[in-house]
């Protein structure tokens, strides 16, 4: 870590980081060790006076008013009329919100539900990222992880859930609860992510409709998938790398050292980094990863920290740092969606000066996260106060991508995003796009002239049609970073 991330944790900051939709995290001296602590999704932590709503409350006004990048920008509101934290902290930030500079990225979570999981991914559900298919009314499985129970269910990329129950008598199907709830009434049916919740799900996949129940769990997110997360695709007497990053997490980086040792290994320097449903993580994460794609830059800046003007000195920057399994890339193809966030926009926007052409955006436009959150901790009350307190920059000093990375990128290339295909398969819509770029053939649609060719995209692909992540209004600290992980 920098300059920065050490001054500002000796004033009790908890955590420096990224991510997307409000969440991440980047473990420095307030976090401490390997945690050990089985995450729970709602902890209760005892209650003292130091613990009272008003107490709460006064901490997440001083973090605000010593940190928030945008202190122009904050309401004078009354703390004793909104009843609890998070409501006082919406109403805030509101003008920095009407203004499309923090969409949600400024709360109060859990610290024992954070450390658990930005240390190992360790977290509680299904294990399943989840979309809405509004178009035919269904839950489609973008994600399964392995190891947590709606693999082990036979629940995989593809599968769509028409009917969520209880029990097998009490089944509802996703059109019946959408239409009466609306799609909030899909999460309530889904059950809170707690340990030994379950539900009996009706499921439609290549092997026909049948009904599974599934228990949840805790599981530990694997960032780097043993099954499709980092391989050679070999395709017309060409070799490109391939490598599917979940989240930027601690346990992410001996994974990303060995497939970039591979690619080196190999002598291939055209590469795919699929970060689709990559929401955001840990900064020394996403530095890692500029480092192994850093080869013969040593010195040069990949990223750069800038706070708010009282707070300029923490201002910091990294430089390429190669390491011994680093590669030069000559061409690189970033997946990118909706859901693709913060330090996985911070990646791509750092090395873009440097590939210029040479690289690309495929699928379509990202969330547009250019801030990040400090993190400062009211330890006995297992508060964590996110706020925003820094924009990320490239070398060009380019940070203001609030609408999303594709207008950045030029040569962007719109692909959709096939369920229908496993994930590291040159024939999904996306990694072929991809490939196609690496190849030197030419994108037939820009990301930013999707929307006019919205409808023929449709008409080729209706698997994709209106599909959303399916995100709670309250989400868990794993949620943030995995849009759609339940």
């Amino acid at each position: 870590m920098g300059k920065s991330a050490r001054s500002v944790a000796a004033v009790t900051l908890a955590a420096l980081m990224l991510a997307s939709c409000g969440g991440g995290g980047e473990g420095s001296l307030g976090s401490g060790g390997p945690v050990t602590v089985t995450p729970t999704p709602t902890p209760t932590p005892t209650p003292t006076p130091t613990c009272a709503l008003a107490s709460r409350q006064a901490f997440a006004k001083a973090v605000i008013d010593e940190w928030y990048l945008f202190p122009s920008d904050v309401a004078s509101v009354s703390a004793a009329s909104h009843g609890n934290v998070q409501s006082y902290i919406d109403a805030l930030v509101a003008p920095a919100r009407a203004l499309n500079k923090d969409r949600f990225f400024t709360y109060i979570t859990s610290i024992v539900e954070e450390n658990a999981f930005y240390a190992s991914g360790s977290s509680a559900g299904f294990g399943a990222r989840l979309a809405y298919d509004a178009v035919n009314q269904r839950i489609l499985i973008a994600e399964a992880y392995e190891g947590a129970p709606a693999f082990a269910a036979g629940i995989d990329r593809g599968t769509a859930i028409v009917a969520i129950g209880t029990n097998s008598g009490n089944l509802r199907t996703v059109a019946s609860i959408v239409n009466a709830e609306g799609t909030a009434g899909l999460t309530n049916a889904l059950g809170p992510n707690d340990p030994g919740v379950s539900r009996v799900l009706r499921i439609t996949d290549a092997s026909g409709t049948r009904d599974v129940t599934v228990a949840k769990a805790d599981y530990s997110l694997d960032p780097v998938s043993d099954r499709y997360g980092a391989k050679i695709i070999a395709e017309g007497g060409r070799s490109y790398g391939y490598i599917n990053l979940r989240t930027f997490i601690s346990s992410a980086d001996d994974q990303l050292k060995a497939a970039f040792a591979d690619f080196r290994a190999r002598g291939v320097t055209d590469i795919i980094v699929d970060f689709r449903y990559n929401g955001g993580g840990l900064v020394s994460t996403a530095n890692l990863m500029g480092d192994l794609m850093g080869a013969g830059r040593a010195g040069q800046i990949f990223s750069q920290t800038q706070f708010r003007a009282s707070k300029s000195a923490e201002n910091d920057e990294h430089r390429f740092n190669p390491l011994s399994q680093s590669i030069a890339p000559t061409r690189i193809a970033f997946i990118g969606t909706g859901s693709t966030a913060s330090a996985s926009e911070l990646v791509i926007n750092s090395m873009l000066p440097w590939l210029g052409t040479d690289m690309t955006l495929v699928g379509s436009n990202t969330y547009g996260k250019p801030v990040g959150q400090i993190a400062l901790d009211k330890a006995e009350c297992d508060d964590r106060m996110r706020v925003v307190a820094f924009a990320t920059a490239n070398a060009n000093g380019q940070r203001d991508y609030y609408d999303g990375l594709a207008p950045k990128i030029g040569n962007s290339c719109a692909a959709n995003d096939d369920l229908s295909v496993p994930l590291g398969d040159p024939r999904e819509a996306s990694i072929r796009a991809a490939i196609n770029f690496l190849s030197g053939t030419a994108c037939t649609a820009r990301i930013a002239d999707a929307s006019a060719g919205a409808a023929a995209m449709r008409r080729s692909a209706p698997i994709v049609a209106e599909r959303a992540m399916l995100t709670p209004d309250r989400p868990s600290a794993a949620q943030r970073e995995l849009p759609g992980l339940f």
